[in-house]
């Protein structure tokens, strides 16, 4: 079992920090090219919808990532800010053509995709929104 913790600032200039973070994950971890890609593009897309999107928040979202067995755990946690579940966002329209969908979703269609399991938990005394998503690795 590998667990690594982290806070990064609530900007977006915060990702090249965030991807050294998880590539000494990956090193660590020997994961392989496919998980690895599909740990930082979840990452990414998670975190840049909370630094948008997210109403109010600190100055820190937190990030836990851990590999046990064959299973990797992100999770992420935006604090003070308003609730938002990523999981009840509608499917994107993908099989539409261009010029009929409208903007947003299709990040998180993405993420939906790549994972096996998407969760949201809101903690209403704390303020906390915390994201939780399992990949598990193929053998």
């Amino acid at each position: 079992m590998v667990v690594m913790r982290r806070g990064f600032r609530r900007e977006i200039d915060a990702l090249d920090e965030i991807f050294r973070f998880l590539e000494d994950f990956v090193d660590e971890t020997a994961i392989d090219d496919r998980a690895a890609f599909t740990v930082k593009l979840v990452v990414e897309e998670l975190f840049t919808n909370m630094v948008r999107h997210n109403t109010g928040g600190g100055d820190v979202i937190d990030l836990t990532i851990d590999r046990t067995g064959d299973e990797i755990l992100l999770e992420l946690i935006d604090s003070d800010v308003e609730p938002f579940d990523p999981t009840g966002v509608p499917a994107a329209p993908v099989t539409k053509e261009i010029g009929e969908r409208r903007p947003g979703g299709l990040g998180l269609h993405i993420v939906k995709t790549m994972v096996d399991d998407l969760d949201y938990r809101y903690e209403p005394g704390t303020r906390r929104m915390r994201v939780s998503v399992t990949k598990r690795l193929e053998p």
